[in-house]
């Protein structure tokens, strides 16, 4: 009896994937219209974009910058 009711808990959910009107209410209760509570002031958004953008741009400037020494490392004849 147990395994009908899990088998019947999957369905409903499953099914809950195709119903649009049912996804659209979903969505409406997360989308909010009021305005921010704390404003965010320009030299927290400098601080936060500035990091990011960090973030982004370091692995990619290491690796250009070891560029040589990763050509050197492929022209070298393998150890065996």
């Amino acid at each position: 009896m147990t395994m009908l009711f899990s088998v019947l808990r999957m369905l409903d959910k499953s099914s809950s994937l195709t119903r649009p009107k049912e996804i659209l209410k979903e969505t409406k209760r997360t989308i909010y219209g009021k305005p921010p509570r704390h404003r965010v002031g320009a030299a927290q958004s400098f601080f936060v974009m500035s990091v990011f953008a960090a973030a982004m741009l370091a692995p990619a400037a290491w690796i250009l910058h070891h560029l040589p020494e990763y050509r050197e490392r492929a022209q070298q004849v393998p150890r065996t």
